[in-house]
C-alpha cells in the first residue's frame, strides 16, 4: 500500500458506496479510488489544493469533485455504512478544537449559514463533536463554532446512539442529559460537578474506558488538514472529517 493510500481491503469495503461506479446508472467515473486517496494525500499532507501532486490529476478538478460529493451526501453515506456496524455495548462522547487557518475565513453565508468557526481563546477554531463506540468507531459527528459548549451537542448526537452505557466527562453533567439517558434505559456514566447536592455513583470501571474517544481524536488529528482547518465551507470539512473517520473505523 502506498503512503496515504487504501488498502485493498478498505477500497472493497466502500467502493460501491460511490458515484460513477461500474455498472452504476449514469456516467462512469475516471478512477474513484484515486480520488479518494487525493483527498486523503492533502489533508493527511496538509498541504494547500494548488500543491496536490500531478499524478492525481488537476488540483481545481479534485477539489470540484469533492463539493459535489459533499453537496450530494456520498460522504455521509460511507461514514454511516462502517458506523452502522458499531458496537452497543458502550459508548462514549467529547469534543476536540481544532485551529481554524486564516485562509479559513471569507465565505459566503448564504442565508446566514453557519460555517462553524468561532473565537476562543486560541483564536479562530472549530470544535468536532463525536459520539465513539467501544471499537474506537465513530458513531457521529457534528461541527460547531468553538467557543459552543460541549453539553449543547449531546442530545442532537445521542438520537443517533442506542449504548447499554453511555460515557462522558463533567462538563456533559446536566439534568437534563441525564434524564434523557435514563428515559431511553442508558445507563449514565458521568462524574458528577463538585457543585453537585447529591452526586451520582458511577462505574469507573467503565468510565475509564473513556481513552478510546481520546485515541480516536489523535488519530483524527494526525491529518493536518483537519488538525488546523483551511476549509472555508463547513459542509466541506464536514465530509472530509466523515471520509476520513470512516477510513480510520475500516481498520
Amino acid at each position: 500500500m502506498r503512503r496515504y493510500g487504501l488498502s485493498d481491503g478498505q477500497w472493497e469495503r466502500i467502493k460501491d458506496f460511490l458515484p460513477g461506479r461500474e455498472g452504476h446508472v449514469g456516467g462512469t467515473a475516471a478512477d474513484n479510488c484515486l480520488f479518494v486517496e487525493a483527498v486523503l494525500y492533502r489533508y493527511r499532507a496538509g498541504i494547500p489544493w494548488r500543491d496536490l501532486p500531478v499524478r492525481f490529476g488537476y488540483w481545481k478538478n479534485v477539489h470540484r469533485r469533492l463539493r459535489r460529493w459533499c453537496e450530494s451526501g456520498v460522504t455521509e453515506r460511507i461514514f454511516r455504512h462502517p458506523a452502522a456496524d458499531h458496537d452497543n455495548e458502550y459508548m462514549m462522547i467529547d469534543s476536540t478544537i481544532v485551529r481554524a487557518h486564516q485562509h479559513s475565513a471569507g465565505a459566503r453565508k448564504k442565508g446566514g449559514a453557519d460555517q462553524a468557526i468561532g473565537r476562543s481563546r486560541g483564536g479562530l477554531t472549530t470544535k468536532i463533536h463525536a459520539i465513539v463506540d467501544a471499537a474506537g468507531k465513530a458513531v457521529a459527528l457534528f461541527l460547531t463554532p468553538g467557543q459552543r459548549a460541549d453539553i449543547t451537542e449531546a442530545e442532537p448526537l445521542l438520537d443517533e446512539a442506542d449504548p447499554a452505557a453511555f460515557i462522558a466527562d463533567k462538563a456533559y453533567d446536566a439534568d437534563p442529559l441525564i434524564e434523557k439517558l435514563e428515559e431511553r434505559q442508558i445507563t449514565p456514566v458521568i462524574p458528577s460537578k463538585k457543585n453537585r447536592i447529591c452526586p451520582r455513583k458511577i462505574r469507573f470501571s467503565i468510565y475509564k474506558k473513556r481513552n478510546i474517544i481520546e485515541r480516536f481524536f489523535a488519530r483524527l488529528r494526525q491529518f493536518r488538514g483537519i488538525a488546523t482547518r483551511c476549509d472555508r465551507m463547513k459542509s466541506t470539512f464536514l465530509a472530509v472529517v466523515q471520509l476520513v473517520a470512516a477510513i480510520l473505523g475500516l481498520n
